[in-house]
Formats: structure tokens, sequence, C-alpha cells
């Protein structure tokens, strides 16, 4: 599947906390709560949620309790404000 472990000691720069995280969010909202009939139910139901709800509704601490849309949106747009000045 082309995943390696992480190979970084706790609190580096190669610590994989944000994807642990992510991954534990997966598995409590989403998976732990359905059930799948097929691999491929699983893929596309996954991809589904990560578009359609972690990416642009769910709040996120460490966005500011923003989606991670909203927050994106926000940073270039002050980015482009910073350069039209």
């Amino acid at each position: 599947m082309g995943v390696t472990q992480s190979m970084g000691r706790v609190g580096s720069c190669f610590d994989n906390a944000v994807s642990e995280a992510f991954n534990s969010v997966l598995k409590v909202e989403y998976v732990h709560r359905h059930t799948f009939r097929a691999r491929t139910e699983v893929r596309i139901r996954i991809a589904t949620w990560i578009t359609d709800f972690y990416n642009s509704r769910r709040l996120h601490s460490v966005c500011g309790f923003k989606s991670p849309i909203d927050y994106e949106n926000e940073y270039w747009a002050g980015l482009t404000v910073g350069l039209a000045t």
C-alpha cells in the first residue's frame, strides 16, 4: 500500500501525530458507526466523508474552529489582500 511506519522520535518533525489524529477521528466518527458490504464501498464512502464532511463542514480546533476549506480560503484571501497593497 506504500505506507511506511514513522521513523522519528516523539516530538520530532518526523512525528506522525497529525496522521494518527486523523485516523482516530475517521475510525471513531465514521468507520465504527457504519457497516460496509465490500472494500469498494468502504473506499468510496470514506472518500466521500473526507471531501463532503471532514474537509468542508467539520470544525477543527487547530484551524480556529473553522473547517479546513474555510481556513484555507481565508488564508489565500489574506495573501491576496497583502499582495494587492
